[in-house]
């Protein structure tokens, strides 16, 4: 199979990935499964893909690790990132790693497969009139110390200048997957 019909899924929902597989090797891609950064560079040292698909949180880990590393290994592959919690910051981070398209779940595989081939810049997009909410603003920026503090509630709080039970209630509300 040529490259250009190759992807590697990393994804750590088992169920997802092979949904994925089947819908991918329905349109004639050759699909190869990882569930973590570990299985992704097993698997690149006997092979290399022309895209893929990563899961931005991989049990617990960064899947923007994972992007850096399949770019690195191959600075063409068009690689997309899935997220269920999607932020401007992370979208900004995977793009700067080498994935060329960011989407938040649910995506499905013509979402995906549409992606690959927006991977160059649109300058005619219609930019968005609506400022983002307060709370939308508050959400990014407890979520990107989340990540700075590899989830470690005491520490985002801190940081964030708020009691801790304060940011556990507001992660009751809208929980991070």
């Amino acid at each position: 199979m040529t490259p250009d019909r190759s992807l590697i899924v990393v994804e750590d929902d088992a169920g997802f990935a092979r949904t994925l597989k089947r819908s991918f090797e329905r349109r004639g891609y050759e699909v190869v499964l990882a569930a973590s950064i570990e299985e992704v560079r097993q698997v690149l040292e006997e092979r290399s893909f022309g895209h893929a698909v990563v899961d931005l949180k991989l049990g617990g880990a960064s899947g923007l690790a994972c992007v850096e590393l399949l770019h690195t290994h191959d600075p063409d592959m068009l690689i997309v990132v899935l997220t269920g919690f999607a932020s401007i910051s992370t979208a900004v981070e995977a793009i700067k790693l080498g994935a060329c398209h960011y989407l938040a779940k649910p995506s499905n595989t013509d979402d995906i497969e549409a992606a690959f081939h927006k991977a160059e810049g649109n300058a005619e997009v219609a930019l968005d009139t609506r400022p983002t909410s307060i709370k939308t603003l508050e959400w990014e920026r407890i979520h990107q110390t989340l990540i700075e503090t590899e989830f470690n509630i005491s520490e985002a709080a801190r940081r964030l200048g708020m009691h801790r039970r304060t940011l556990a209630r507001k992660l009751e509300k809208r929980p991070v997957k």
